[in-house]
């Protein structure tokens, strides 16, 4: 195994070289966020001598990751919390070769915003790199210092990590032979939900071309007057002030304790908007906040005056995103009419309105299973579709729906599906608790990756262009497009 050395701003990184792939693994693009950095914008790297490691992944932000049941969530989410203070870091795959002006793709991983890291097996970049292509994965503060707007600290600062990784990837891809004009930068769920916010942030404008937007859109965000609410509920269990004196007092374990006592569904938090929506369905409480200089606009405002025109935009959801969490929980199908209302009703003021627009209370049909429906439509689906109507530059939209065999083929087409297709890594996702189930199709996965690939090269695909009169979205397994109608409960959306 070679050792290819590359001379950065910052320094000197050796990395590895194994089957026909380069590896820079563990790579800083800010300095360690601790101490006085800990509640700071994400500050420049402190330039090193002599030869930096890169063969070793390295830490990654603080986290506690649970599984779902009969489910291998490891290749998805990667093994947890590797301790450690410098984890504001990047993997870079490239060919194992001499070629320059490669394009450049940026994945940011998913996870609710408190969980996920850049190592997660499924989302190794050596497949794009073997295709040609320069693979970027990063790290980012996530939960509380991450995402929680707390008095006197900079707002986003997840966000901004994000932002100073791409302006790192601009400043210094080159010397890795990446193009810096020809970013693309991809995510799925809160990645994408990332993703969607760095589209309509003046602060990203410039530091990438095109975006792919995977079981993501804009309309995952709060005011910051509403996330104070959850600062002071967590600063109440942790019985501390509400500041960052206060949170920056508190063990990274305990403050996970307290993490995961306000995220559990009994807890009495609510966080819904002056309209009674909440947008984030209880999925996550930390979310990026607007009104602030990352998101002076809600995204989805943003895009209607002209924001993010600039990028290209590939974005799409699967076809049962909710499955993932309500059918190995077993939810979906033990759920009564009028839990399911409430749970509904929680985050969707015309919950009754809702689910009986998706068939509650008809003869056969289980109530759990209106509300997945339903759900599928409002946390995903149809907040996509309305980032795809917004965005005024060029706009593909998808719909994933190969259907997983896994609990008796009820998984189906679920959240995090398409991953393993999309980075060409079905092995890690194949097997009796995988996510793909035994045989997942390889054609399907050299599909898409190839799909994914050509976007990020120039731009081009093969379907049309979506908008709100033809509604076209491409089905990647049928490949084929189709128009489609408007959603039962689009009336009932903010």
């Amino acid at each position: 195994m070679s050792q290819p050395i590359v001379s950065t701003a910052d320094g000197i990184v050796q990395g590895s070289a194994a089957g026909d792939v380069r590896r820079f693994l563990g790579v800083p693009y800010a300095a360690a966020p601790v101490g006085a950095n800990r509640f700071a914008p994400p500050q420049p790297v402190v330039p090193w001598s002599g030869v930096r490691d890169a063969t070793v992944t390295g830490p990654n932000a603080p986290q506690r990751t649970k599984a779902f049941p009969g489910l291998d969530t490891v290749p998805l989410i990667g093994e947890g919390w590797a301790p450690g203070d410098d984890y504001l870091t990047a993997n870079i795959w490239r060919p194992d070769d001499h070629r320059t002006g490669l394009p450049v793709m940026v994945f940011i991983h998913g996870g609710g915003f408190v969980i996920g890291s850049k190592d997660a097996p499924v989302q190794d970049g050596s497949t794009f790199a073997r295709d040609g292509v320069i693979c970027v994965a990063i790290n980012y503060r996530m939960g509380v210092d991450g995402f929680l707007p707390i008095p006197g600290v900079p707002t986003n600062l997840g966000l901004r990590d994000m932002i100073a990784a791409l302006t790192w990837v601009r400043d210094g891809i080159t010397a890795f032979g990446g193009d810096p004009d020809n970013v693309t930068v991809f995510g799925e769920s809160a990645g994408a939900m990332a993703i969607a916010d760095l589209i309509a942030s003046p602060l990203a404008k410039g530091l990438f071309r095109r975006a792919i937007v995977q079981s993501g859109h804009g309309g995952m965000t709060r005011s910051v007057p509403v996330m104070q609410r959850l600062v002071k509920k967590l600063a109440k269990i942790l019985k501390i002030t509400p500041d960052a004196a206060g949170f920056g007092s508190v063990a990274y374990d305990r403050l996970i304790d307290a993490v995961e006592a306000v995220s559990a569904p009994t807890a009495r938090i609510d966080l819904r908007d002056e309209a009674g929506h909440e947008p984030v369905f209880g999925i996550s409480r930390f979310v990026p906040v607007h009104g602030d200089d990352v998101l002076p606009q809600r995204p989805l405002d943003a895009l209607a005056n002209g924001a993010g025109a600039e990028v290209d935009l590939l974005i799409g959801t699967n076809a049962e995103e909710m499955n993932l969490y309500l059918v190995p929980t077993g939810v979906r199908d033990k759920i009564g009419r009028l839990l399911a209302t409430y749970v509904l009703h929680k985050s969707q003021p015309h919950a009754r309105k809702v689910l009986k627009a998706y068939g509650i209370g008809t003869k056969g049909r289980k109530p759990g299973q209106a509300l997945t429906d339903a759900m599928n439509d409002l946390v995903f689906r149809w907040p996509a579709r309305r980032f795809a109507e917004a965005h005024k530059g060029r706009t593909h939209m998808y719909e994933f729906d190969w259907r997983s065999p896994m609990f008796g083929g009820e998984l189906g087409a679920s959240h995090g599906m398409e991953l393993p297709f999309v980075f060409d890594s079905l092995a890690c996702a194949t097997g009796d608790q995988g996510l793909c189930g035994p045989n997942p199709p390889q054609d399907l996965a050299e599909r898409m990756h190839a799909l994914w690939i050509r976007f990020a090269t120039d731009g081009r695909l093969p379907w049309g262009e979506f908008d709100a009169e033809t509604r076209q979205v491409y089905s990647l397994v049928r490949q084929e497009a189709r128009h489609e109608p408007v959603m039962p409960a689009a009336p009932f959306l903010p």
